[in-house]
C-alpha cells in the first residue's frame, strides 16, 4: 500500500489543521458511506477514510509528545473517534481504531516500544472517554 504524506499546520486550539484533502484505506469496509454532518470526515463503503482540507485534530493526547511519526496515525485515529462520538460508527470499532493508530505510527518510523505504549494508553486510560458519544449542544445566538 502506498502511503501518502500529509501537509498540516500547527494551530492553537485543536493543534493541527490539514492543508490538503487526505485519504487512508482503513480496512473498515461494507458500512455504506458514513460522513459527518459537515462532511469534514467521510468513511466510504470501501473503507477509505477521507478528511477535507481544513480539518482539524489534536494530535497526540496524554503523556506523550507530538512527533512526525505520530501525525498521520493521530489524524486517522481522531477522525475515526469523531465518527464514533457522533454515533456514525459503532463503538465496537474502537479497538480496531487503536490498533490502526499503532500500525500507522510504526509504518511512519515510531519504535515498537513507543507504539505499544501509545496503544496501551488509548486502550486503557484515554480512549474510551474520547470516543463516547457526547450530548449535542444547542446552537447559540449572539446578541
Amino acid at each position: 500500500m502506498t502511503i501518502e504524506k500529509i501537509t498540516y499546520r500547527k494551530l492553537r486550539r485543536y493543534k493541527y489543521q490539514i492543508m490538503e484533502p487526505f485519504q487512508y484505506q482503513t480496512g473498515l469496509v461494507g458500512y455504506g458511506d458514513i460522513n459527518t454532518k459537515d462532511d469534514w470526515v467521510v468513511l466510504d463503503n470501501k473503507g477509505v477514510l477521507k478528511t477535507k482540507k481544513g480539518y482539524t485534530w489534536d494530535g497526540a493526547s496524554g503523556p506523550t509528545i507530538d512527533t512526525k511519526n505520530f501525525m498521520r496515525g493521530a489524524l486517522v485515529h481522531d477522525a475515526l473517534y469523531q465518527l464514533m462520538r457522533e454515533n456514525l460508527l459503532e463503538m465496537k470499532h474502537r479497538q480496531y481504531a487503536d490498533q490502526l493508530l499503532r500500525e500507522i505510527c510504526q509504518r511512519d518510523g515510531m519504535s515498537r516500544f513507543r507504539s505499544w505504549y501509545v496503544y496501551i494508553a488509548v486502550r486503557s486510560w484515554f480512549g474510551k472517554k474520547a470516543a463516547q458519544q457526547r450530548p449535542v449542544q444547542p446552537p447559540m445566538r449572539a446578541p
